[in-house]
């Protein structure tokens, strides 16, 4: 079988396929373009979120039996297209999703502790011990929206942190009875008690946008923000809204609706300065999932799923 790899790997997944005695051509700066060229020779392919696959894309694999997702975030692939044609699609949602959650803690603690602000000013000879007053995790209560892979673990972490943890998924249920600790909820249950609410959801027509400004007035006045799924999820222009206007209390942020900063217009980057601008919010790079330990267990559960099928 011949396989195509289109973005950086671990070395542990190229090393498995070869033994399996699968053909690798290991192309990680490739373009659309270039996969669309040579994709009717290869029988497996694996990408990450630059590789766009619609129905035009499907015509043209001949040979496709098998399109592996690195990551979990399946918005650049038309899945049932796939299916339409037999071909199988594995994806990794579980070999980062501890490292998401361990980062959504991280970013909640410097927004609380205004890590980022004393670090700089301390960096600075500047010594501001009230101006930095955190205020505490412990007796606040968290929300998570989508209860998966991602969410699961950060309310097993925070079970033991937070007064209380009530999560919503549409498509989950029973969780609850596993952990004492954490309570099933309904959407506007979440939205009315949640001091914090961290977001983890596909991105799809249900979700897109979803975190708008009706969303936000609904929630506990001053809830924070936590994203870190996917950008378009969340309306950056209400979201800064609210953080402005006070019925948002802060945003922790790792995904933006354009995170192609080099293709801004001037309404964006004025979009998003104004956002940069804001005391009360932490940002990163859409490096949540992106540790050493996930780059090694992405690249083996994407080994152990394709060996599987071949």
């Amino acid at each position: 079988m011949n396989c195509l790899i289109s973005d950086h790997v671990h070395p542990y997944l190229l090393d498995s396929l070869r033994q399996a005695n699968i053909n690798i051509t290991y192309l990680p700066n490739i373009t659309q373009q270039g996969v669309e060229a040579i994709i009717s020779d290869y029988n497996i392919l694996i990408v990450n979120s630059k590789i766009k696959i619609n129905s035009a894309f499907i015509t043209q694999c001949n040979n496709l039996q098998i399109v592996g997702r690195l990551g979990s975030g399946m918005d650049n692939i038309d899945v049932n297209a796939l299916q339409d044609q037999g071909i199988h699609t594995v994806r990794t949602p579980e070999a980062n999703a501890n490292a998401v959650s361990e980062h959504v803690i991280g970013m909640l603690l410097s927004l609380a502790n205004h890590l980022r602000s004393s670090d700089l000013e301390v960096r600075d000879f500047d010594w501001n011990r009230e101006k930095n007053r955190g205020w505490e995790i412990s007796n606040k209560v968290l929300g998570i929206v989508g209860y998966g892979h991602t969410g699961s673990q950060l309310g097993v972490k925070m079970s033991g942190w937070a007064q209380e943890v009530v999560c919503y998924d549409k498509y989950v249920v029973g969780y609850g009875q596993q952990n004492p600790l954490i309570v099933e909820s309904t959407l506007k249950d979440v939205q009315q008690k949640a001091d914090i609410i961290s977001i983890h959801l596909p991105l799809d027509e249900e979700t897109h946008g979803m975190i708008n400004t009706q969303f936000l007035q609904a929630c506990k006045p001053g809830v924070v923000l936590i994203n870190t799924s996917r950008g378009k999820i969340v309306d950056t222009e209400d979201l800064i809204a609210g953080l402005q206007r006070g019925y948002v209390g802060g945003a922790c942020l790792d995904v933006f609706e354009n995170e192609k900063v080099d293709t801004y217009t001037e309404t964006e980057r004025l979009m998003y300065q104004a956002l940069y601008d804001l005391p009360n919010v932490v940002l990163t790079p859409h490096t949540a999932g992106w540790t050493f330990e996930s780059y090694y267990k992405i690249g083996k559960v994407m080994a152990d799923k394709i060996l599987a099928l071949v």
